[in-house]
């Protein structure tokens, strides 16, 4: 097999080809890094390269497989990402800001621990805008992360540089991690999967200024990649105190099975959305004809829920500001403009504000909750646009229609309020050649069922052979990558 075809190859396919010894760990890594290298000019997915300890990692594994005694974990040899927002030993962790950038751990996140307990092998961290405080992927120290469909469009964020690689066949596997859609929304314009998982099951630590609001969780081409991610991934650590205990569930055997008779909801608004583009419209409408033909009971629904994007705003905006609210005064240069507004307009709110937000928060729940009774599924397009310019923080308008700033994510943060199970699945793609994704939701600790409805969407309707036409680096990133650094710190808990 060509080196460029490996890096095609899903995660669940490469293990077990690994396995057999049909190829070798160091040839998928040796493969990925030439990829990397390749096209990493172009859309600055990777931020940091771990180039020569993967290489390391890779021989070594390459000696387990020669002894008979070695117990193989279910990714073992296969190459992962990890986005800057995560903590990682000995390897640079910037929050995507200047404030910390020689900041290098001394410690893994619970989520890294498990990829490499597994056997995974992270090849490097993926850019993301300054705290993740927004739906694209630029900051002031590593610059701007680009689609690979379309370099001068943004493969979304937070988690735009996870996308990116994964699209771009920069790794099969990446960590994302989502406070108000940021694993799906760059799932979307990327083109590939992205699973948001129940809160808690998956593991953060540490929390982020928005933690009662951030889920971590796998970015990938396929749908079993994600669930045999989330194998690895899931259960509870000491180190957050909210993780759930094990579900005793096997995500991958549950991919398996009908979806007969699934009540499923279409709703193309949530009752709140204030426009959809056309196309994305269409493209998603078009898509919940497959699970009727895969035997669900699809119905149109307006849940009427109330609009909860004030509620998530206070909680949101409020953690990240009161987490930088220190630096204003000696490093505002090195803080986002558009951050900046947010930190000095949240410093401005009384506490009641953030309070109300936690009561509005929970009659919000109340209002979901009665919605899922009487369904199994909620389907949504899962961004209200395609994808837009790079280097702009958010779109203003959408056809035409000027939309306030969160207009164009209204089917990603409810979510995050609620803390339900969420994925992204590629349903179709513009006349210009953008992805467009459907969101897939569930009831609260049931991530099997949206897989498993993924699963069935994706062998319904195809998405992993379609490949972005990036090749050659005609753009560059608006600001180079600096090279790792070797001094340590703790930074922000």
């Amino acid at each position: 097999m060509a080196n460029d075809e490996l890096c095609w190859l899903p995660a669940t396919e490469l293990a077990a080809a690994i396995r057999r010894k049909k190829v070798s760990p160091l040839e998928v890594v040796d493969a990925v890094l030439a990829r990397i290298e390749k096209l990493n000019a172009t859309l600055n997915a990777y931020c940091t390269v771990t180039a020569d300890s993967a290489r390391r990692e890779a021989k070594a594994a390459e000696r387990a497989l020669t002894r008979r005694s070695a117990k193989l974990g279910p990714l073992h040899g296969v190459p992962f990402s990890i986005k800057d927002l995560v903590i990682t030993k000995g390897v640079r962790t910037t929050w995507g800001t200047r404030l910390y950038a020689d900041h290098v751990p001394d410690e893994d996140a619970p989520i890294v621990e498990r990829l490499k307990a597994a056997g995974g092998i992270m090849v490097g961290k993926t850019n993301t805008p300054m705290f993740g405080w927004i739906g694209a992927t630029h900051n002031l120290l590593f610059g701007v992360t680009r689609n690979p469909w379309n370099a001068d469009r943004t493969p979304g964020g937070s988690s735009g540089g996870a996308g990116a690689a994964v699209a771009a066949g920069m790794a099969p596997l990446a960590i994302g991690t989502d406070g108000g859609g940021s694993i799906r929304i760059p799932a979307s314009f990327s083109g590939i999967f992205g699973l948001k998982p129940s809160y808690g099951r998956v593991p953060t630590y540490p929390f982020s200024g928005a933690w009662s609001l951030s889920h971590a969780g796998p970015m990938t081409r396929t749908a079993a990649d994600a669930a045999l991610m989330l194998n690895v991934l899931a259960g509870p650590d000491e180190r957050d105190q909210y993780s759930l205990p094990p579900s005793g569930v096997d995500y991958v055997k549950a991919l398996g099975g009908s979806l007969r008779g699934l009540r499923v909801a279409w709703s193309p608004t949530l009752g709140f959305a204030p426009v959809v583009d056309p196309e994305v419209l269409a493209a998603s409408e078009r898509a919940t004809r497959r699970f009727r033909e895969l035997g669900c009971r699809v119905e149109a629904a307006d849940p009427q829920f109330p609009d909860p994007s004030g509620a998530w705003h206070a909680i949101f905006c409020g953690g990240i500001a009161t987490r930088l609210a220190p630096y204003l005064a000696d490093r505002r240069a090195d803080i986002d403009p558009g951050l900046v507004k947010i930190i000095e307009n949240a410093l401005r709110w009384p506490a009641t504000r953030y309070v109300q937000a936690w009561f509005d928060r929970l009659s919000f729940w109340d209002s979901v909750r009665k919605f899922f009774a009487k369904y199994d599924l909620l389907l949504t397009p899962t961004v209200a646009c395609p994808p837009f310019k790079v280097g702009l923080d958010n779109p203003t308008e959408i056809a035409g229609t000027p939309i306030p700033d969160y207009g164009w994510i209204p089917f990603t943060y409810p979510f995050n309020m609620t803390g339900q199970p969420a994925a992204s699945v590629p349903c179709g793609f513009t006349t210009d050649g953008l992805p467009i994704g459907l969101q897939i939701v569930g009831h609260r600790f049931d991530d099997a069922t949206v897989l498993r409805a993924a699963a069935a969407f994706e062998k319904a309707q195809p998405w992993v052979d379609r490949r972005p036409p990036i090749s050659e680096p005609p753009h560059r990133p608006l600001s180079p990558s600096p090279r790792p650094l070797p001094q340590r710190g703790r930074g922000l808990r």
